[in-house]
């Protein structure tokens, strides 16, 4: 119970939440919110539900079964069509432009700079 509770407060603190603002959004006293991050009592299952569609989580993350927020089962695997290969294509051609081959953190900025390119695409 205990890192259940650590759990709900390291997301209510990573989303700069108070407990007041958690209580709204689930529908319980901040005393309750209180209590479920210290550990002393347990919320019900409707309010890990609400916790979870909140934070875009799972209940899995939830209820420490693992520390992946999509939970156990998850496995996302993106389809890439034909057209969003070659917007792929044109884009790491895009990328190879703009940064000096002889930079020494060239490479690492280009990588970063694809790898959040990816996770916006559909």
């Amino acid at each position: 119970m205990e890192q259940i509770g650590k759990r709900l407060r390291a997301l209510r603190e990573g989303s700069r939440l108070t407990q007041t603002q958690v209580a709204e959004i689930v529908g319980v006293q901040q005393s309750r919110i209180n209590r479920y991050e210290t550990g002393k009592s347990t919320p019900s299952p409707e309010v890990f539900i609400k916790y979870a569609d909140f934070f875009d989580v799972s209940m899995d993350y939830l209820y420490c079964r693992t520390d992946k927020p999509q939970g156990k089962l998850y496995d996302f695997q993106l389809r890439i069509t034909a057209e969003q290969s070659i917007k792929n294509r044109d884009m790491r051609e895009f990328v190879e432009m703009c940064f000096d081959p002889n930079s020494p953190v060239s490479q690492r900025m280009k990588e970063t700079l694809l790898e959040l390119w990816k996770e916006q695409q559909p």
